[in-house]
């Protein structure tokens, strides 16, 4: 961690002390996300260990509405994570300085230019400091960096902090690793034993599903013929020689697996997948292999012990209503609300399977000009599952080395769009500030990261954001990564 950060961050933490120790009540706002739900956790524990008065709540962004129930519900101070960059002045505006902002999102350097001119120590953004806040650190990274000077107890949460990171794709490593302050972060968790990092295959379920259903359910890989076909990854991976069952006739999960018996399941999915094309075969084989980090305090038999699968789940609960569930799940419970977000999965995935057959069932839904693909979901496709749509599509070999932009009609008439790069693109191409220009300059919103973003557009204003997108796509040049 530089100087620079540690000495913000103290400056940062004296503020909210001092808020604390007043006796003020904080209420937290944050992003609905996975980063986002995790990140306003963090913050709420770390309160809640101070003894402060708290409460938590997540919307899905920073808007006219957010700002005035700001202005009117009475608190005495806010904290908002994972949202607030470019919403500064119009806070000053409505609560004067009653306010700090923990953000990782990227801002064109004019704006945040202006915003650090009139910063007073409130607002904590990794940017400002040379950080990558879209590889090096999440929301929820930012967050437990606050938590842990506040008191260096609350280094247990390197752990939600892990699963922040890893909502926000920013696993971006050799073999899906993390870097910068993420790595940091993460060394403190296996320091304290609250993590381990192994080398394995990237499915869910490692330790709670066949291996068959791993990769049929699977929400980090798309293969066409396989994701969501139960029957047709059992019949690859036994025709394959795979044995499925134990003695005991009890069907194996993939933590029981020998290193040999993985190969071949690589092997085995990655010759499936080279029927159609051989060199997205060996990029799948690649994709397929990487760390994957076991949260060890928890049970084997829940889908939290898989850190990946823990964020899934937070962003799950988030996307279908239900963040106060992810919340408390961060904050602990075990109980009702782990059934409770055990169950938003199941519809989650259930909402995801058909959203998909609904685009595939019209090809005209699908526009790829071999640098961007554009999924058309206007009428089929909620905009809640808007993200979880782009995400997994972009892990399909299908769309290696491009990038990818799907949208939504919402109900209230404006065009939703989430970008993603997929998997082997190596175009040099910000979503975050490609988003942000394209659709500021249409009177819209947006913004996010280099490798995910999203925005919002007028209905009018369709005809010219796709050529906007376009055009600076094909801008964008092959790094030489």
């Amino acid at each position: 961690m530089s100087d620079r950060l540690a000495d913000a961050l103290k400056q940062f933490c004296a503020k909210l002390r001092e808020v604390v120790e007043g006796g003020n009540e904080v209420a937290i706002i944050s992003h609905l996300d996975a980063d986002g739900i995790t990140s306003g956790s963090v913050m709420a524990t770390a309160l809640r260990r101070m003894g402060a008065r708290y409460s938590v709540r997540t919307v899905s962004g920073m808007n006219a509405s957010v700002l005035e129930s700001i202005k009117t519900d009475g608190r005495d101070f806010y904290i908002i994570t994972d949202l607030g960059w470019g919403w500064t002045f119009p806070l000053r505006n409505a609560i004067g300085d009653k306010w700090l902002i923990i953000d990782h999102h990227q801002v064109p350097e004019i704006e945040a230019s202006k915003e650090r001119q009139h910063d007073d120590g409130q607002i904590l953004n990794p940017w400002n400091y040379g950080i990558d806040g879209g590889r090096e650190v999440s929301a929820g990274g930012m967050a437990y960096m606050v938590a842990t000077t506040l008191d260096s107890k609350n280094r247990d949460l390197s752990a939600m902090a892990t699963v922040s990171a890893l909502a926000d794709r920013q696993d971006q490593g050799d073999k899906k690793s993390f870097v910068g302050l993420n790595a940091e972060i993460l060394k403190t968790a296996q320091s304290l034993g609250i993590v381990t990092v192994d080398l394995d295959i990237i499915l869910g379920g490692r330790e709670t599903s066949p291996v068959h259903e791993a990769l049929a359910y699977s929400l980090f890989h798309y293969i066409e013929g396989l994701t969501w076909n139960r029957e047709g990854c059992y019949l690859l991976l036994k025709n394959a020689g795979i044995k499925l069952r134990d003695n005991n006739g009890r069907w194996r999960v993939l933590a029981e697996f020998s290193q040999e018996e993985k190969t071949s399941i690589v092997e085995a999915i990655a010759n499936f997948v080279a029927k159609s094309d051989k060199k997205s075969s060996d990029i799948m084989r690649d994709d397929l292999l990487g760390y994957v980090y076991t949260l060890t305090r928890e049970d084997r038999r829940t889908q939290l012990r898989d850190a990946r699968e823990f964020s899934s789940l937070l962003n799950a609960c988030g996307r279908k209503g239900s963040a106060g569930v992810g919340i408390a799940i961060c904050m602990g419970d075990r109980n009702t609300a782990l059934n409770a977000g055990e169950e938003i999965m199941s519809s989650f995935k259930v909402t995801l399977r058909n959203s998909l057959s609904n685009i595939f069932a019209e090809k005209w839904r699908l526009s790829d000009d071999g640098k961007t693909v554009f999924v058309n979901g206007d009428g089929v496709l909620e905009e809640d599952m808007l993200g979880a749509v782009s995400t997994l599509l972009s892990r399909s070999p299908s769309f290696r080395g491009k990038l990818l932009f799907a949208r939504t009609l919402s109900s209230n008439g404006t065009y939703k769009f989430s970008s993603r790069k997929c998997i082997d693109c190596q175009l040099e191409a910000n979503l975050g500030i490609l988003m942000q220009e394209c659709a500021g300059a249409l009177n819209g919103e947006g913004g996010g990261h280099s490798e995910a973003a999203g925005c919002t557009i007028p209905n009018h204003a369709l005809e010219s954001f796709i050529p906007c997108i376009k055009a600076k796509a094909n801008d964008s040049e092959v790094t030489n990564a």
